[in-house]
């Protein structure tokens, strides 16, 4: 026996698409019909990626065509899925701060190596270089920019902008500040896992009135972990600073940092690598330098990695001081300190002015698979 192609789609009409509600031949999900003698070859493309929606319109078609047709026919369906791309359901939409100019984000791969401390006296000496400047303090679960700016009591203000209630950043030495610390006790953990984190970092950068900002410095947690990713996820970074000390077991972690924002999928430009406690000083031996963690391991780490070295940071008791007593090192004045924190500052400043006419915006990263590690698409 002959088929017909005529008889065929006729048959195919009284066959509903799986999870469509039309039929076959309305929906257009049959692409071709052949026929030859009693042979019978459907394509067709179905939006249901289901093995099982695959398989019953396979087991459909043929019996629709031995029931109506020809009971003998040798049928062969070639079922093509062509499924709706789904957004992904831990899509954070990130878009720029209006008003903010640049967005540096300042990371180790190591806890302890003075990453929030290279980053309150970085923001502090822009602003006495006459930027305008703001920290978001990301660290979500040890957050410490508070006590270092001498603010750990203060508390966002609401402020209604264009309609909106919003919050003012808390304000000292002309850096404008936000932190999970103004929202916490000074004895209580924080115990949240990543999406309430993220929600909470969300919030802080665009329910927040930061206004017109030249810089600002995101003080990320220690690691390369979800807090990174929602960052990344939430804002268009214009680059990273990689804070390590000279030790061996702190550049080990601080090429992970950098190889984060190198990931070609993140691509977040690496401004350069700070070395934090390069050196100790006695002040009754005011020159000799003893490096204690090991000599310019940071620097030669950059080196191999191709990325700037921004400057070195020497091991102070005023530093730490300082940061105790929330007045950062940076304020003071001919210093060696304020020195080694101003040609850092500078340093970046001139990487930030290089990247932007040498690269285009950087886009806020998209994460689409997490197991194990994270894959990640622009």
């Amino acid at each position: 026996m002959k088929l017909s192609k005529q008889d065929i789609l006729k048959a195919l009409e009284t066959i509903t698409v799986p999870g469509e509600g039309q039929n076959m031949i309305e929906s257009g999900a049959v692409k071709n019909v052949m026929t030859f003698a009693d042979e019978v070859i459907v394509d067709i493309t179905i939006k249901n990626p289901s093995l099982q929606a695959k398989k019953r319109t396979e087991v459909d078609i043929m019996k629709t065509i031995h029931d109506l047709v020809y009971e003998k026919a040798k049928v062969k369906v070639n079922v093509k899925v062509d499924a709706p791309k789904k957004e992904a359901t831990n899509q954070i939409k990130g878009n720029p701060i209006p008003g903010i100019q640049n967005i540096v984000a300042v990371a180790s791969g190591k806890g302890g190596v003075g990453k929030s401390t290279v980053t309150s006296n970085m923001a502090t000496t822009l602003s006495k270089m006459g930027f305008k400047v703001g920290i978001l303090d990301a660290d979500i679960y040890g957050p410490s920019i508070p006590i270092m700016y001498d603010v750990a009591d203060a508390r966002p203000l609401a402020v209604n902008i264009d309609g909106k209630s919003k919050m003012k950043p808390v304000e000292n030495y002309g850096v404008k500040i936000l932190s999970i610390g103004f929202f916490t006790q000074p004895n209580q953990a924080v115990i949240w896992r990543g999406p309430m984190a993220a929600k909470a970092l969300n919030q802080m950068i665009f329910d927040a009135a930061w206004g017109e900002l030249d810089f600002l410095l995101i003080d990320l947690p220690p690691g390369t972990g979800d807090i990174h990713l929602s960052i990344m996820q939430s804002l268009p970074i214009t680059g990273a600073v990689v804070v390590s000390t000279p030790q061996n077991v702190a550049l080990a972690d601080a090429k992970k940092g950098v190889a984060m924002f190198q990931q070609e999928n993140i691509n977040v430009p690496v401004l350069g690598m700070v070395e934090n406690m390069s050196y100790f000083t006695p002040k009754e031996l005011p020159d000799n330098k003893y490096y204690i963690f090991g000599q310019e391991g940071a620097k030669n780490l950059a080196e191999d990695l191709n990325v700037p070295f921004l400057g070195e940071i020497p091991l102070v008791q005023s530093v730490r001081e300082a940061g105790d007593v929330g007045r950062p090192a940076a304020l003071q004045t001919a210093t060696p300190i304020e020195e080694a924190f101003e040609n850092l500052t500078r340093n970046v400043v001139q990487e930030v002015v290089n990247r932007n006419e040498d690269l285009p915006p950087t886009e806020a990263i998209k994460i689409t698979t997490m197991a194990g590690c994270s894959a990640v698409n622009k």
